[in-house]
Formats: C-alpha cells, sequence, structure tokens
C-alpha cells in the first residue's frame, strides 16, 4: 500500500511530467526525472539511456529466482493540449494525451514500494519504456546489448482506457492487442502542362486504384485469425496549381491484423498490390514502413496471476470478449517473456485517448501501481 504522503507525491510528479511532455525519442528530460527520482526511492540499481532514453530501475531480492518486469512508457504525443486543467502541456504541439505520464507516476509507485520490501527472491526491473508511441522503442530496448543482463522471464503491464468504469479493469488471455504498421507510397511519373496531360504521366488513377484495392485488402470484420483491416490514413496528389498535371502522389496507411501469421500476408500483399499498380501505370514507386507494431497476446499463466490479484485487492473486471482492436508496443516484449496487460478505466465521460483535452486520472496511480506490486510479489514473494 502507497501512503497518502507516496500518493500527493507522485501525483504532484505525474503533473510536472504532464507540464513537459516529449514526444517518442526525444524524452530525455523525462527520463532524467524518472531516474533521478528513482534514485531518491531508493533502488538497488538505475540504468539509463536503454534503447534510446529508457530507463531501468533494479530491486533485488534475498534469493536466486526469476526476473519479473512492470513496464510503463515515457513519451507524448505530437498533439495541441486544448485542455484547462492547471497542469497543462507548456510546449506547444506536445502533449501527454495517452496517459503515459500516469503510468510511469504508477510505476514509481511500485517502486516505493519495493524499496520498502523488496523482493524475496529474484528481482523486479521496473522497465520505463521510450518511443512506445511510434512502436519503435520496445525493439530499441530489447536490442541494446544491456538488455540481456535484465530479460525477463514474466512481464506485465497495463493502459488507461476511457470508456470504462474508473477503477475496473479488462482483460483476456490470447491475442490481446493486434499487430499494425504504416505503409507509405510514393508514386513518381512526370509533370506536364494541364491542357497537355497526355505529354506527361499521371499518378491520378493509380492512386485512386490504391485507395480502393488496399483497403479492400483488409475489410475488418470479424475478430478471428483472418482479421485484418487496411485504413487509408494520408493521400496527395500533385500541387495546388491549375495549370499543372500532376506527376507525384504520395498515399499513406495502416496495415492491422490479429495474428503476425496474417500481418506477414497483408504486408506482403499491399507492397506486391503497389508494385503492379506502379509498373501499370509506368510509375516509378518508393515503399516505406512505419511505426512496426507487434501482435500483443496474454499467456495463461501471467494472466491467472492478474485474475488473482485484481479479486484479491477487491477490483471488479470483466473477460474481453475479442481483442482490441488497436496496437501497443509491449507486445514486442512477448518476444523474450511470458506476458500479462490489462485496460484499467479512466471513466465513463471522460475524453477518449487522443484528444486534445484528455487527461489522466489521478485517482489510477495508487490502483495500478498496487496491481502491478502484487501481481511481481506473486511470483517472487
Amino acid at each position: 500500500m502507497l501512503t497518502n504522503s507516496e500518493i500527493t507525491d507522485l501525483t504532484d510528479f505525474r503533473r510536472l511530467l504532464h507540464r513537459h511532455p516529449e514526444v517518442s525519442g526525444q524524452e530525455r528530460e523525462t527520463a532524467a526525472r524518472v531516474a533521478e527520482k528513482l534514485r531518491r526511492i531508493g533502488a538497488h540499481r538505475v540504468v539509463t539511456d536503454l534503447g534510446g532514453h529508457g530507463v531501468a530501475a533494479i530491486f533485488e531480492g534475498a534469493e536466486p529466482g526469476p526476473t519479473v518486469m512492470l513496464r510503463a512508457e515515457l513519451d507524448a504525443l505530437p498533439i495541441e493540449e486544448t485542455g484547462e486543467v492547471d497542469h497543462a502541456s507548456t510546449i506547444p504541439g506536445r502533449a501527454h494525451m495517452c496517459g503515459h505520464d500516469g503510468h510511469s507516476a504508477a510505476l514509481l509507485g511500485c517502486a516505493c514500494a519495493f524499496a520498502r520490501q523488496p523482493p524475496q527472491r529474484g528481482r523486479v526491473v521496473l522497465m520505463f519504456q521510450p518511443a512506445e508511441e511510434d512502436g519503435s522503442g520496445a525493439a530499441a530496448v530489447i536490442a541494446d546489448p544491456r538488455f540481456a543482463d535484465l530479460r525477463p522471464d514474466v512481464a506485465f503491464s497495463w493502459h488507461n482506457m476511457p470508456g470504462i468504469p474508473l477503477g475496473h479493469a479488462r482483460l483476456r488471455e490470447g491475442p490481446m492487442f493486434c499487430a499494425s504498421v504504416g505503409l507509405r507510397l510514393v508514386l513518381k511519373g512526370r509533370t506536364a502542362h494541364a491542357s497537355q496531360p497526355e505529354t506527361g504521366i499521371s499518378p491520378a488513377q493509380t492512386l485512386a486504384d490504391l485507395i480502393r484495392d488496399l483497403a479492400a485488402l483488409g475489410p475488418g470484420g470479424a475478430m478471428d485469425e483472418e482479421f485484418a483491416l487496411v485504413t487509408i490514413t494520408y493521400a496527395r496528389l500533385g500541387e495546388p496549381s491549375y495549370g499543372i498535371a500532376a506527376g507525384r502522389a504520395e498515399l499513406q496507411a495502416t496495415l492491422r491484423a490479429l495474428m503476425p501469421e496474417r500481418m506477414e500476408r497483408l504486408r506482403t500483399d499491399a507492397e506486391a498490390l503497389a508494385r503492379r499498380a506502379a509498373a501499370a501505370g509506368r510509375l516509378r514507386l518508393e515503399v516505406e514502413w512505419h511505426d512496426d507494431f507487434a501482435a500483443s497476446a496474454n499467456d495463461p499463466e501471467p494472466t491467472a496471476i492478474m485474475r488473482r490479484v485484481l479479486d484479491a485487492r477487491n477490483v471488479a473486471f470483466e473477460e474481453m470478449a475479442e481483442p482490441y482492436r488497436g496496437s501497443e508496443d509491449f507486445g514486442r516484449f512477448g518476444e523474450t517473456a511470458q506476458t500479462a496487460m490489462i485496460l484499467l478505466g479512466a471513466g465513463m465521460d471522460v475524453s477518449a485517448l487522443h484528444n486534445p483535452d484528455y487527461d489522466f486520472p489521478d485517482d489510477l496511480i495508487p490502483i495500478g501501481a498496487g496491481i502491478l506490486t502484487d501481481a511481481a510479489r506473486e511470483i517472487l514473494g
């Protein structure tokens, strides 16, 4: 249990992070604040600059045992905050509109608990992950040579979720979040005078066909093993001029699938489709992939632990009937450990994640901290 003074301190710290948001890959000051806080709390060891600006705090048990990782995120979003809270962002165009400030504060609450009472055996690694929002952070942390010494056997995490009663939980065993990846296509032809378009090579029809045909590759539907969704997110043709027939087009789409195998097939089909269309239109094609999120699944044992912890803490929870369509970079850690992640309600009548007036509910700080602390203690004592 966190003391009242600790909850007040962590709330103040959360609001400090909220006032000074940093986006993916730029979390230098956020990480420095977190690392200094961990040292003051009494972490046995603090590792910095993991996979960029990641921070890990280690609490060692007296006896040998497994490693349990508890994870939060450091990064904010490139969104202009419109809310009128006293602790609003002081950086134009940057804001904590996903609640990672609250997740970090809650994980510092776990640090308070383990500083008072270290695990009996094994060790706890508190992982403050960078660059979650663009799907690059977990992979970068895992690729850092120092991660080999921190590699967990089990990992737990949670994410706040508006639309669920405050403090209530949602979870499920098996697939939890979709894999997703961003696809950017650039089609290059040749401009012409608008009165003589036949003297150029226009990507207009190819762009129109790709908007239709890429979307048809992923129509959505039932959340089963064949689920795939392609969302067109951006399209541009030529320049804003009435005298020039376009010679360049750009198209961006997000590809989403529930199962890794389905995602690989979707990626292959999308690129092949684009290359055929470009060739048919006599266009040069550039293909780029961005924001690559692995699918996230909850393994049976850590999910069962989460259920027992929620019961013991009298946290109301429901089993999710189907996975969440969104993506979560925590899934990448599932390649190295048994994992479980849950959703914690941020309230019913609040703004949605990534809305410009969203603000993390501070009441979740002790709830989230307690759940993760108890999950680790069930394994390590």
